[in-house]
Order: C-alpha cells, then structure tokens, then sequence
C-alpha cells in the first residue's frame, strides 16, 4: 500500500492580513498531480485543514475540491481534525463524503461506519479505529484527532475510569493507543495517525501552542509502539521525531512565518507491506511566494532593494538601520516599487545593543531586570514592581531546589 501523509494546511490563513489563499490553490493543483503521479492508494491528512473552527467560503471550496479531485473515484483520503478545526464541522459532509473515497474523522470518539464504499471497504471500526481494505490490502489505523484535555476527560466517562482521569496527559493518551494497538494484526498493515504535540519536537513559531508548557506534550514512550507508521500533525517543520520508531510530522505546505523562511516543505511517500519495515521518502513542494527578511543600512538601501526585487512575487519584512523614524513618503514609495511588504522596522540607536559589548556575567538578575525594564518602558521600575518580580524569581528558584532535591 502506498500512503502520502501531509497536514496543517491551515486553508484561509493570512500572514500579517496578507492572504495566502493564492499559493494555498497553487499548491493544492500540484498536490493532486503528485498523488496521481505517484500512484497513491492512501492520502493521509493529520489535522489542521483550516486555519479557524470559522473558516472563509472559499477555503472550503478549495478543500471540498481539492478531496474530489484527489479521491477521483480512485483512491481513499483519510481526514482527521486537528486543534484549529471544528470536528463537528469538519465532519459534517461525511453522508457524502464516503462514497466519494473521504473518511473524515473529528474528534477521538469517531465511529467509521463500516462497509462497501466502491473502491474500497471498511471491514471493522470503532472508537479511533477502523480496519480498511483497498485494493486486496488490509490497513489497520489508529486515528486520534485533536485530543484536548476535554475530549480525553469525554473518553474516560466512568466512575470506574476515575483512576485514568488521574493520570497525565501523556498517559492517557498513551493509555488510548495501547488499548487501540490491540487491533493490529501480522496480516495487515498497521497505522496511526493523529493531531499532538509530542517531546522533542521542534517548532518552527508558527504554529499555535497545545502544549501549555509541557502538560499537554506526549512522551515518545506512549506513541503506539507496534504501528509501521505514525503520521502526524501539529508541527510545522517536517521531521522524523524518534530515531526508534517511524513517527514522522509532514509539516505545512506553505512557509506560514518569517521564521520558517529556510525550511523546505515536503510530504512524506511511504510504502507499507504486513510485517515488513516502512519505506520513507520526502516529496518537496515548491516555494510558490519566498519569505525574504532584508536588514539595511538606511533608507536609500531598502529603496535600492525595492528595485531590485520589484519583479519577483515575495513577501519582504525589512530592517532598517536610521537616526530618527522613517518617514511616511519613503515608506510609501518602497511599497509602490514592491507591493507585497509585511513589515517595515525601524532600528533606532538605542535599539542596536550588541550583545557582545553587553557584559551579563556580573550584573545580578534585579539589575538585568531594571535595565531591561527601563528600555522597554522608558522609566525605571518601581519598588513594588521590583518586590513583585524578586519574589517571582525566588519562588522559582525554591521550585527548582525541590524538584532537585
């Protein structure tokens, strides 16, 4: 069986008001080629779709599309939803969508229902699983869509599972995939797919945080051990997460940030056989629209660099060095010459510290804070701040002697 797992397409997204939904469309056109040419049986889709629960007419159009063409009477597309997207509403078109190939899964408790749908067939399902067969081959698929903390507290209902609502984020979910592990078999090919935050991933900034500084992270160790693949979604920058087992996070399509500016955009081709390992292999989209980020010494430099890239269709943030605020007729002129500018930053004298010549080794933390204090507010900080803040730092340094002791 061959499967191209991609996610986080965030349809409808903007950067700093500026659309994407032009690139969004280029991309999906090359999208669908790719599957054709490829010969996917399976196209996997980890979460994030949209980039609101409240997405824009035309980036549903664009999605609804995009599945027909994709499944083409031909292949079967498997959608979860991840933490932007509204699993209600993103599963809203399932009466329809199955027999056109589409399996649209919102939240953990969804229910595949089973049967003949033309090109292929759903054997077995229940809550986070379904066994499906396409084209003589059987998959089994663990699918965890986004599991925020009160769709897990949904899943252990019972007064008798009051002991696993005690347990950790991680652990509960880690409880879900063993228990759902169970429904592998040596004869079929063995999947998990699902929308989380897992330890020692690397974000690239711009994704939106699930992870509430670490409770809502999941340990490597409570991944689903067994499955010859793990596809995800969540993180941004496509990478492999574990060097032990074969959970890899597609990344987006799109650069959706100036941060993301040097990383390439892939989907992952991966080629499955029962009880044999995982063929891996990046695809590359294309870089429809570059991010640039220009740092100048003065104005008539940014203007110079205008010029120079007034043909080329990107989007550009710029830095510039200056004495006093740039004024408005530049700045209106750099954008007649290139249209699409994001941002435009002056970088005053007082803004130019160097690191290098800012010595930290022997100043205490009160005065890195009342320097610090001082520049981002332009007056010092008061007594009671200072208390406030003392007392923050102390609390958290006792913190950290107990964790260790």
């Amino acid at each position: 069986m061959r499967i191209l797992h991609t996610s986080d397409w965030h349809l409808g997204k903007s950067l700093e008001n500026f659309s994407r939904i032009e690139e969004q469309e280029k991309f999906l056109e090359d999208f669908v080629q790719m599957v054709e040419e490829n010969n996917v049986d399976l196209v996997i889709i980890a979460g994030d779709i949209y980039d609101s629960s409240n997405p824009p007419a035309r980036a549903e159009m664009l999605f609804y599309t995009t599945l027909k063409k994709l499944s083409n009477g031909e292949r079967v597309i498997l959608v979860i939803a991840g933490n932007h997207d509204n699993p209600e509403r993103l599963s809203a078109a399932s009466p329809l969508a199955y027999e056109h190939g589409v399996i649209l899964l919102g939240t953990p408790k969804s229910i595949a229902p089973k049967g003949d749908f033309g090109k292929f067939k759903i054997l077995d399902s229940g809550e986070g699983f379904l066994e499906i067969e396409i084209k003589g081959e059987k998959a089994v698929i663990i699918a965890l869509p986004y599991p925020s903390e009160k769709r897990l507290n949904e899943i252990f209902t019972s007064e008798l599972e009051e002991e696993k609502r005690q347990k950790s984020y991680s652990e509960r979910v880690g409880e879900i995939f063993n228990d759902l592990s169970k429904k592998y078999r040596k004869d079929t090919i063995n999947i998990a797919v699902s929308h989380i935050f897992v330890a020692g991933g690397e974000e690239s900034g711009s994704e939106r945080p699930i992870q509430l500084g670490g409770s809502f992270t999941v340990e490597i160790s409570h991944l689903p051990q067994k499955a010859q693949y793990i596809a995800l979604g969540h993180l941004h920058k496509p990478q492999r997460i574990s060097s032990t087992l074969p959970a890899y996070y597609s990344g987006s399509p799109l650069q959706y940030s100036k941060s993301e500016m040097n990383h390439s955009k892939c989907a992952y081709l991966v080629d499955l056989k029962a009880g044999e390992p995982v063929t891996v292999k990046e695809i590359y989209f294309k870089n429809y629209k570059p991010i640039e980020v220009f740092r100048c010494n003065g104005i008539e430099e940014a203007l110079e660099i205008c010029n120079e890239y007034r043909d080329k269709d990107i989007w550009a943030y710029f830095e510039i060095k200056t004495e006093s605020f740039l004024p408005s007729s530049k700045i209106k002129e750099m954008k007649s010459i290139l249209p699409d500018i994001v941002e435009i930053k002056p970088i005053l004298p007082e803004d130019e510290m160097e690191i290098e010549d800012y010595e930290i080794d022997d100043k205490s933390v009160k005065e890195l804070f009342e320097e610090f204090y001082l520049k981002e507010n332009k007056v010092p900080p008061t007594e009671e701040v200072l208390e406030l803040f003392m007392s923050i730092v102390k609390e958290e340094d006792e913190e950290d002697e107990t964790s260790e002791a």
